[in-house]
């Protein structure tokens, strides 16, 4: 048998949406994305949404947005994909990683306020996996730390989290601003794409320029009612604004994404239950939230990761990592000044993660495979 890593849940019946965009004359960001926006707000109950190209791009123009400068500082977790970290960089900004929870792999509220300093403009929680992070004790904590002058901007990574929620309350709740993916693997995807939430009135009209190379205007409005408008540049921008050609596919997958949980759940549950007794480690569930189940990842100690990957690939279980510790890549460990075991728990879980086949329509014999291939080929490693 051959199981998959991951497959979309998008098929021909999807091109039906895309096809009405091709009858119009407006193939880039239009009246599509404006309703898949309002429809973004209402789901997470915010006043402002925007769609980008991808989380990245938009990640960096909300920090475009904010003008970070050299000095300025923006605390992240370690164990996170390297993006988190790169937008600040090419932002102009510092990143300040932060060990994580143990158990959880989550960023903490007790990190974040033993790392805010009078440079911190920003901390920037990744809710890893489809768990959130404890987004209410981060902005106590912020609060507490910077007792005096402005209090930093906070930013959630929600890549892995659209549908998730913690103590009763959904993404975007204790936030300036939540940034999601639709990347091809994504809970909802349209290949490429990703999104802004914003509580902040002043960040959402600085990102909408920054979004569009700083243009005071979008392409909709520089063209509106058949007559060109002038524009004016207010602030340097990057390019992330998403097409309608790919929102089209997008609001089906959002008016479904909380049915699809349900099976996403049954799912990860199985897996916890078949490997709950064995040697693999698992990330502790949260009694109060609800994971947006994205990945389900496990550790494999006793240094055989890698040979567990090869041997789950022999026997056709697609997997992969996520992720190693960001401070332990070469180019960090170089802009760091060669610093090591300042963030042993994120370091510790970057040897030893291993992600497995998780998406809505994996078969049950499928899974069935991955399991007992991993206790055949996985544990004996771990034991050995």
């Amino acid at each position: 048998m051959n199981a998959e890593f991951y497959r979309h849940p998008l098929s021909k019946a999807d091109a039906a949406a895309v096809a009405a965009v091709l009858d119009t004359p407006f193939l880039t960001t239009g009246k599509v994305c404006a309703s898949v926006e309002r429809q973004i707000e209402s789901y997470f109950g915010v006043p402002h949404a925007v769609l980008m190209n991808s989380w990245t791009n938009g990640a960096f123009a909300v920090l475009l947005a904010m003008e970070l400068q050299p000095s300025d500082e923006v605390i992240i977790p370690a164990m996170t994909f390297i993006a988190t970290a790169n937008v600040i960089v090419l932002a102009g900004g510092t990143p300040v990683f932060v060990d994580v929870d143990p158990r959880t792999l989550l960023m903490t509220p007790e990190s974040v306020e033993k790392a805010v300093t009078a440079r911190t403009r920003a901390v920037m929680p990744v809710h890893l996996y489809g768990q959130m992070c404890d987004m209410r004790g981060i902005r106590h904590a912020v609060s507490r730390a910077r007792s005096v002058g402005s209090e930093p901007i906070i930013i959630e990574d929600c890549a892995h989290c659209f549908e998730g929620a913690r103590d009763g309350y959904k993404p975007g709740r204790y936030s300036d601003a939540a940034i999601f993916s639709f990347y091809a693997t994504k809970n909802i995807t349209c290949g490429e794409g990703g999104a802004a939430i914003f509580n902040s009135e002043k960040l959402y009209q600085r990102t909408l320029e920054t979004r569009s190379h700083g243009m005071s205007a979008t392409a909709i409005d520089r063209f509106r009612e058949g007559r060109y408008n002038h524009w004016d540049m207010n602030r340097l921008g990057t390019k992330a604004n998403l097409p309608d050609l790919l929102a089209a596919l997008l609001p089906k997958q959002i008016a479904a994404i909380d049915q699809r949980l349900i099976e996403r759940k049954r799912l990860a549950e199985r897996y916890r239950s078949a490997f709950e007794a064995g040697p693999l480690r698992l990330v502790e569930q949260i009694g109060t939230g609800v994971s947006a189940e994205h990945l389900f990842v496990v550790g494999v100690g006793n240094g055989a990761r890698d040979v567990a990957i090869a041997r789950l690939n022999e026997a056709r279980v697609g997997v992969t990592v996520n992720y190693r510790s960001v401070p332990e890549t070469s180019f960090y460990r170089r802009r760091l000044g060669g610093l090591v075991n300042e963030w042993p728990v994120a370091k510790k879980w970057g040897d030893e993660t291993l992600s497995l086949p998780l998406f809505p329509n994996l078969s049950q014999a499928e899974q069935d495979y991955v399991i007992a291939t991993v206790r055949r080929v996985v544990y004996p490693l771990v034991d050995a």
